[in-house]
């Protein structure tokens, strides 16, 4: 029987290379996720692989939750979003990575869960172009958080 990679452990051991990537912290990176139908959609991916909260030793754990926070804080920041959504599930890639979902007035269906959207909807792969200046519009506030 063969065992994959966990693809976020690759996502974080290769981080530097990643065109998403938005900033590396001491217990996981931040990446803009790939679709960015909800503009500043960002993962915040643990550096530790374990799949629950519960398997992280209570600092490090302390330390994942604040830097979350942090990375939450700096894209709230940078794009004003009406309501910022939080999603840890595990369901597909047993990893811990939180989405930081920015939600807004204009969303098509704003007061209902993201999977509610049709997923079709959601394919918006960013240019590189695009990618950076998110990157940066949330960079300008992870710095001040």
């Amino acid at each position: 029987m063969t065992v994959k990679p966990c693809p976020l452990c690759e996502r974080v051991a290769n981080a530097a290379k990643d065109p998403m990537l938005v900033a590396e912290l001491e217990t996981g990176v931040a990446v803009l996720f790939e679709h960015q139908f909800f503009r500043g959609y960002t993962l915040f991916i643990s550096k530790r692989h374990a799949s629950e909260l519960f398997e992280l030793d209570a600092g490090w754990r302390a330390r994942f939750l604040k830097e979350m926070t942090r990375v939450a804080r700096a894209v709230h920041a940078a794009f004003k979003p009406r309501k910022m959504n939080y999603e840890l599930l595990g369901n597909v890639v047993p990893h811990l990575h939180w989405h930081l979902i920015p939600r807004y007035a204009d969303d098509p269906k704003p007061g209902a869960p993201i999977w509610e959207i049709e997923a079709g909807v959601r394919e918006v792969k960013p240019s590189a172009a695009e990618a950076a200046r998110l990157r940066d519009q949330i960079l300008g506030h992870l710095c001040e958080a």
